[in-house]
């Protein structure tokens, strides 16, 4: 007898042959399955990363034009802090705050006047380096959403950024809670004067997160532990009544000036 049993196949063979092609087949399935699953997962890594490095939108202050030509020039130094002042002030006054931080509304209520006045009389420049370390204390990250909103109402119209901050420092959520909703947020911007949909989309957007959170990794990694901080040209003020009292950072500003 032939091997084929007479032309006849072997169903035996047949079974194994079809055995052995269905395993092979299920091995390349489960081999391209983990391919495509390595190359997923690599791509996930990538894109995570890509989205980690990109620093985000980084605000600006023109230095002409409309968005700056108010009475009062502005810029944003190269840590991030808002400077409001001539260029040829006397005097630069540095604050680090966190707008949810109630010491910082203090400070703003004691001295908030002195820095405006400082300001639109030419003694001095003030760098307000909003900082967003406080996110815990708000289930809404209070902290980083208003530290973005600063920056978005600052490059729309800096000339008004005092006004804002003496606003969002009156209206300041109480710790623990949800802070201020972005709406909130937008009000109290309308309510300064920004009324302009761009800065309403700026701040609904948290167009500045990524750049704030930056910052406020430099800031506490430059040894500021608290806020507010307050230097007047690069020399911390050291004194809580100098800080907190009522117009006393006056003439620590005046001194400085007279040097």
């Amino acid at each position: 007898m032939s091997k084929n049993q007479g032309g006849k196949s072997n169903p035996l063979l047949a079974a194994e042959r079809a055995d052995r092609n269905r395993k092979i087949l299920i091995q390349v399935a489960v081999a391209a399955v983990l391919v495509a699953l390595i190359a997923a997962i690599g791509i996930g890594i990538a894109v995570k990363k890509a989205r980690n490095d990109d620093p985000g939108p980084t605000p600006s202050i023109a230095a002409t034009g409309t968005t700056n030509a108010g009475p009062v020039p502005a810029s944003i130094t190269d840590n991030g802090a808002i400077r409001i002042g001539k260029p040829d002030a006397k005097v630069t006054v540095r604050v680090v705050a966190d707008l949810q931080c109630p010491a910082c509304k203090a400070f703003e209520a004691a001295n908030g006047q002195v820095l405006e006045d400082a300001v639109a009389n030419g003694t001095a420049a003030v760098e307000y380096n909003i900082i967003a370390f406080l996110d815990k204390a708000s289930t809404t990250r209070y902290s980083s959403r208003a530290g973005s909103a600063s920056y978005c109402v600052a490059e729309a119209d800096p000339s008004k950024y005092q006004a804002w901050l003496k606003a969002m420092f009156a209206q300041q959520p109480p710790e623990g809670g949800a802070g201020l909703s972005d709406d909130q947020l937008v009000q109290i911007a309308k309510s300064a004067g920004y009324t302009d949909d761009a800065v309403a989309q700026c701040i609904t957007d948290h167009k500045y997160d990524k750049y704030i959170q930056a910052r406020t990794k430099e800031v506490l990694d430059s040894g500021i532990q608290s806020t507010p901080s307050v230097f007047v040209d690069g020399k911390k003020v050291e004194s809580s009544q100098e800080i907190f009292g009522n117009g006393a950072l006056a003439p620590v500003i005046s001194a400085a000036a007279g040097r």
